[in-house]
């Protein structure tokens, strides 16, 4: 009897491996960015900043992202999905450990826009790795399973951060992360280019036409509704996620809910195993539901338990309600990636879903200066309901926009 599921032998080695590589350049790709937000209370005191600047230089993070997945999706298309992996894990490990070296709010915000270029190229070189080697009927599962690895990177991130930063400080934090780097050597090794981006070599198309073709009938009115979409759902998560550690750590005079550090802990991890569950569940209710009900779905009941969540300061009902809200809050980003390759031809895709999904994460670039802006002046309670808001306006989005679901790749 076979212990591994059937849809998992579906798949062949190349493919498995393939998921393995964007999974793990996920996870460390949220270990990475994460430390920022675990130690935003810490650098407001060690380093004078303002909850509204540290907003600031979070969106500023974001704004380069958008960026960097634009430029590595067209790098994933000319040049191989692998090797755009490799080179935007290696830029979000230098500039993460180069943060532990910044004097100056000046000098982190230099560092962390560098970070966000490789931040933004590995999402969009991962999820087409992936999407071009499984097969369609488990493509939903396949990229959940990777996109479940932001909630053990968000993990360990927490972990590192508890053990680390009593000890040695918060620059040492930032050191930590350069490990990701030496992780690919294995991708450079270990795994293959797909061979529909094989195939397609022989039909390249420049990234001006790319961008031209996605915004031509009849794929324009789609490419619009998505990325706006993504854009909503990005504002919501970074502007409670951003926000939230913090939230829970500052004392009360400063808008949080004065749990400390220890409390916090405890509460964020147990909010990753909600997160990791939900982002693999809904591959697998996706491919049997349909992206659109399932998509709809998670962001109704993520804006009710974000409003819920925002209105109690009881540590015993944050600990119950967190893993709920991760659940329904960050598993539809899970879809994102099959949705937007079942929509786009190969030899335009990397681009498309670089596009779509930045572009969307520069629009909510906005989101941690407006939650941090907020607390300044009416509390973080104020700030999350936004967010809430945005849930409800994605969710309102899937209006106009069709199910994918069992689309072969063109």
């Amino acid at each position: 009897m076979a212990l591994t599921p059937a849809w998992w032998r579906a798949a062949d080695t190349d493919a498995r491996r393939a998921l393995l590589a964007a999974s793990l350049g996920w996870m460390l790709d949220s270990f990475d960015v994460m430390l920022y937000a675990l130690l935003v209370a810490t650098l407001i005191k060690e380093i004078d900043m303002t909850p509204g600047t540290a907003g600031m230089l979070a969106s500023l993070t974001l704004v380069a992202s958008a960026a960097g997945g634009i430029i590595f999706g067209i790098v994933a298309d000319r040049y191989g999905r692998t090797r755009a992996l490799i080179w935007s894990v290696l830029i979000y490990s230098v500039f993460t450990a180069a943060c532990g070296f910044a004097q100056s709010v000046l000098q982190l915000a230099v560092f962390r826009l560098c970070l966000g270029l490789g931040m933004g190229g590995e999402w969009a070189s991962g999820a087409a790795l992936v999407s071009e080697t499984w097969p369609a009927e488990h493509r939903g599962k396949a990229l959940g399973l990777m996109q479940s690895a932001w909630a053990i990177g968000y993990g360990l991130a927490v972990i590192v951060t508890w053990l680390v930063l009593p000890r040695w400080g918060w620059r040492a934090v930032f050191f930590v992360g350069i490990l990701p780097a030496f992780f690919t050597l294995w991708i450079r090794r270990s795994v293959r280019e797909p061979p529909i981006w094989q195939r397609s070599r022989t039909v390249r198309v420049a990234a001006g036409q790319a961008i031209a073709e996605i915004f031509r009938p009849p794929l324009r009115r789609l490419t619009i509704w998505v990325t706006l979409m993504n854009a909503c759902t990005m504002f919501a998560w970074w502007g409670f996620n951003s926000w939230a550690p913090a939230y829970l750590e500052l004392p009360v005079e400063q808008g949080g809910i004065g749990l400390g550090a220890g409390n916090r802990t405890w509460i964020l991890l147990i909010m990753q195993v909600g997160m990791w569950f939900g982002y693999v569940s809904f591959g697998f209710i996706s491919d049997r539901a349909g992206r659109k009900r399932t998509y709809v779905a998670y962001l109704v009941a993520a804006a009710a338990l974000l409003v819920a969540y925002a209105s109690t300061p009881v540590p015993a009902v944050l600990l119950v309600l967190g893993p709920f809200l991760a659940f329904f809050a960050t598993g539809y980003f899970s879809g994102f990636g099959a949705v937007t390759a079942e929509i786009y031809r190969t030899p335009i895709r990397a681009t498309a879903q670089g596009f779509t999904y930045n572009i969307g994460r520069l629009a909510s670039a906005v989101a941690p200066f407006a939650v941090g802006s907020l607390a300044e002046t009416r509390g973080f309670r104020a700030g999350f309901m936004i967010a809430a808001a945005a849930f409800v306006f994605a969710a309102a989005a899937w209006t106009f926009i069709p199910e994918t679901k069992g689309r072969v790749l063109e």
